[in-house]
């Protein structure tokens, strides 16, 4: 009996020092960390990392190892993990995985990994045959791997499960087994992968994934790269908050301008669209003292009418619908009935289930984000304005171009530089761009005159600027040749000429009818008369003005830029 009870003994422990030494998930997949999770809440679909890791079929190389460098033909895979993280608590987290393989390699449309043709290589690839790194369509269709007909023990996970039978599935040549959080997720797939993973039972926190491949091989899966990225989950609302300005200069310097209204637009980072079904509030304090601004729109506007430093804060609010669970109240204290029948019977039990009370008919849990800024509000430019166009008179040298004055305004702040485009007709199309410093120490008004070498129709963008601000008006105007221009002045002279000596004729005539004009007439000649009169005093007044006002309107000219 004692003999049975040794050998029993023996037994129990090597089944225990095989079960110790037996490879785990942990073992292959925490890449250098041993610290366990000793408690983690269940992810769906995944697996504790305790299990088993089937190491004859998977094998698992320690980073060193020498025959990482001959897992891969042509030089090693690297690998390349994204997240779309940070993650708010209950949405969704996505991972992608991408291989990169060596130079030209590539995937083709079976899964398989050919040369791309015309690459260079260090030897020459017929332009008329596929030259392939693995051709896994062949090890399949001729059950050169494992007689892949009869035999299924290669088509699983490294914990033993088959592999899922869906359309393609003998096409996909790589193994991605994930790593988190003290449990593991395994998937075929081609040279990428995409998954997600909710969030609704991971802790708060930075967390990493860790991802493992492994591609076919003739007797077994071989490891061909690892790699890991860093995720967040968080139960404050991911956002950011981009700031313009119409006549901001610069938009990164956080640097505004009085009396301009700035738009705030109020990015959610939720890729999984967690919210998309919950009411979202904006509750903006621009830091101004113009109070409390409640928005449902993330996209709002304000002007600051004082120079200064600002500090805007934003609490963004999400009531999020969920289902109601059952809730256990509180019982109530038990009274002497209680207390007697509690006596009689020791089964008793005052624990109700009932489902929360929700005025709505629904459950809503409440999830916060929040931003805070600082900004600066000085002087700018405010608006830009062309008060006049003059064309100026060319000598004969410079009569190939034309030359025109731009009158221009400006409210705000001084200019420090003027800068002129002239497009196309339809402001697309950029012919010249002219920058200048410009020194204005009083109002702003100033003249900036452009050359144009060719007549035509052209669009002009003045801009105005100074160190944080810029202001833009634009117009379209229609520029005349110089030679047109001498044959316009030709003809003006030739009508002024006309003009003068029908002048003096006039005056001459009426001059001599004055002379012989009869001392006596009649009515009708009196009414003849005095329609003749006004007829040529009109025409004098016409020629001859008797207004003694030089300059009615006398002003000084701005400087010409």
């Amino acid at each position: 009996m004692s003999v049975a009870r040794r050998h029993l003994g023996f037994l129990l422990l090597a089944e225990a020092m095989l079960c110790a030494a037996a490879t785990r998930f942990q073992d292959v997949l925490s890449q250098g960390s041993t610290s366990p999770v000793t408690s983690y809440r269940k992810l769906q679909g995944w697996s504790s990392d305790q299990n088993k890791w089937n190491e004859k079929l998977y094998p698992f190389w320690k980073e060193g190892d020498p025959r990482w460098k001959d897992c891969w033909k042509g030089g090693r895979v690297t690998v390349k993990l994204d997240t779309d993280s940070p993650a708010l608590v209950g949405s969704n987290v996505t991972f992608v995985v991408t291989l990169q393989f060596p130079k030209c390699q590539k995937e083709d449309n079976d899964g398989n990994i050919v040369y791309e043709r015309n690459c260079t290589q260090d030897f020459p690839v017929s332009q008329d045959q596929q030259v392939y790194v693995y051709n896994w369509t062949e090890w399949i269709d001729n059950c050169g791997w494992e007689n892949c007909t009869s035999n299924h023990s290669h088509n699983v996970f490294p914990d033993g499960r088959p592999f899922p039978h869906y359309p393609g599935w003998r096409r996909r040549n790589f193994v991605y087994v994930f790593h988190t959080f003290g449990q593991y997720y395994e998937r075929t797939g081609r040279s990428s992968a995409m998954f997600s993973v909710n969030t609704a039972n991971i802790t708060l926190g930075k967390h990493v994934m860790a991802v493992s491949i492994y591609r076919r091989g003739h007797s077994s899966y071989v490891p061909i790269a690892r790699a890991s990225a860093i995720y967040v989950v968080t139960d404050k609302i991911p956002l950011s908050v981009s700031m313009f300005q119409k006549h901001d200069r610069n938009i990164s310097d956080s640097i505004f301008i009085k009396d301009s209204p700035i738009t705030f637009d109020v990015k959610i980072h939720d890729p999984s669209y967690y919210l998309n079904n919950s009411a979202i509030s904006y509750k903006w304090n621009f830091g101004d003292g113009s109070g409390l601004f409640v928005a449902s729109s993330p996209v709002v506007s304000h002007t600051y009418t004082l120079q200064g430093n600002f500090t805007p804060n934003l609490t963004v609010q999400a009531i999020i619908p969920v289902p109601c669970k059952p809730v256990t109240p509180t019982a109530p204290l038990p009274t002497s009935a209680v207390i007697a029948g509690a006596a009689s019977n020791a089964d008793y039990s005052t624990t109700i289930e009932s489902m929360e009370d929700n005025p709505d008919e629904g459950c809503h849990i409440y999830r916060n984000g929040y931003y805070r800024s600082g900004i600066s509000v000085v002087e700018g430019i405010l608006e830009v304005n062309i008060i006049q166009m003059m064309s100026i008179q060319m000598t004969e040298t410079q009569a190939e171009n034309s030359l025109v004055d731009f009158v221009v305004t400006c409210q705000g702040s001084l200019p420090t530089d003027v800068c002129t485009v002239v497009s196309d007709p339809t402001c697309q199309v950029s012919k010249s761009v002219v920058c200048n410093p410009v020194t204005i120490t009083d109002e702003c008004l100033l003249t900036i005159r452009r050359t144009f070498e060719e007549p035509g129709t052209y669009c002009i963008n003045i801009t105005l600027g100074d160190d944080t601000s810029q202001a833009l008006t634009s117009a379209l105007i229609s520029v005349n040749g110089g030679s047109s221009s001498g044959k316009t002045e030709g003809v003006f002279i030739f009508l002024g000429v006309l003009a003068v000596l029908a002048t003096i004729g006039a005056f001459v005539l009426y001059k001599r009818y004055k002379q012989y004009k009869p001392i006596e007439r009649s009515t009708g000649q009196a009414d003849n008369h005095e329609g003749l009169t006004a007829y040529f005093s009109n025409f004098k007044a016409i020629f001859f003005p008797s207004s003694t006002e030089k300059n009615p309107l006398l002003k000084s000219k701005p400087g010409i830029v």
